[in-house]
């Protein structure tokens, strides 16, 4: 059967979006570090979407799970296989509503948490280290067809991380397990993924700057992960080598990716207001979003000044020609 990839056109549209690492290893900025379960009911759903409407962002792309398979919302297929990794209180329901309410769209960021002895307990019961690891993806299926089929079109794409864990055939390669010959069913993990939502984007990471060789580990993928990481590889045109929709990812400020570090501030962005206004420019003409990581603490408090300078960058330049050299393939140095 001939793939058909959803309809990208909105994310074409789009400038750039806000990405919170927001795990079971996020502390706060200040004050003890509460447990998870506490720590998703004390999440502050408004000031965290209000602060990315504000700051000019077109979406919202929030971590379910990384490291730990924990989720700040409730499976019963989780609870089932490893009992005490979810929450009551369901975050990620409250994030769709909010993001409809104030017109953001949300996407999700998944991690299978199978990465290198990150989560012993969760290879173990999720089938990794299993003989037969049919049943490691039929888990993972069914976990992604239980949250896409009750958030439906709230969720308008996933980004999946870590395939290099579960399939060696890519430009990086982290299996920890002996696979046994068997290839990860891509196709069929698509498919869970857009459960509840046909034209849900999907897209599975092949590694950092993996963009550089365009593979792909399957055609069931409607965009590129663009993971880069610096402010650099400027796209050229809205279409990849490879035929998916073009997107990057930029690491605006904390290079550990998540605020795993307890009782300390917010780390500014790395870059100033001229060079994310002249990337995203560059982007924009190529009708490429952005999508910038920024640093989050346990409450939700997103960095004030990575917010500022975005705000800063998504208005209209006061002058034309001020960092126009960009060009794809440049990088542009850190100010800070």
């Amino acid at each position: 059967m001939i793939y058909q990839p959803a309809d990208t056109e909105w994310f074409a549209r789009c400038s750039f979006g806000i990405a919170a690492h927001w795990t079971a290893h996020t502390c706060p900025a200040s004050g003890r570090k509460l447990a998870f379960a506490d720590a998703v009911d004390r999440f502050d759903v408004d000031r965290f979407l209000g602060s990315i409407r504000d700051c000019g962002a077109d979406y919202v792309l929030f971590t379910v799970t990384h490291a730990l398979q924990m989720l700040p919302a409730p499976s019963a297929l989780l609870d089932r296989l490893l009992p005490g990794r979810t929450s009551q209180r369901d975050l990620l329901a409250e994030l769709a509503d909010g993001c409809s309410a104030r017109r953001l769209k949300l996407l999700l960021y998944y991690n299978h948490s199978c990465n290198s002895a990150d989560d012993p307990a969760w290879e173990q019961a999720v089938g990794y280290h299993a003989p037969n690891k049919q049943t490691l993806a039929d888990n993972l299926c069914a976990l992604l067809a239980e949250l896409g089929e009750r958030y439906g079109s709230r969720v308008a794409a996933w980004w999946f991380d870590s395939a290099y864990s579960l399939d060696a055939s890519g430009p990086a390669n982290s299996v920890t397990t002996d696979l046994c010959g068997f290839r990860f069913p891509w196709a069929d993990f698509a498919a869970a993924a857009k459960r509840g939502h046909p034209a849900r984007l999907v897209t599975f990471n092949p590694g950092m700057q993996a963009h550089e060789r365009m593979f792909k580990y399957t055609e069931h993928q409607d965009y590129l992960a663009g993971e880069v990481n610096e402010l650099q590889d400027a796209p050229a045109a809205r279409w990849a080598p490879n035929g998916l929709q073009n997107h990057r990812w930029v690491c605006l400020d904390n290079r550990e990716w998540v605020h795993a570090r307890a009782d300390t501030p917010l780390l500014p962005p790395r870059y100033t207001t001229p060079e994310i206004a002249a990337y995203l420019r560059a982007a924009r003409a190529a009708q490429t979003p952005v999508t910038f990581n920024m640093d989050v603490d346990q409450t939700g408090l997103l960095s004030p000044a990575s917010l500022q300078v975005c705000a800063e960058a998504a208005l209209p330049p006061s002058s034309e020609g001020a960092g126009d050299a960009l060009v794809s393939g440049a990088v542009i140095e850190t100010s800070v």
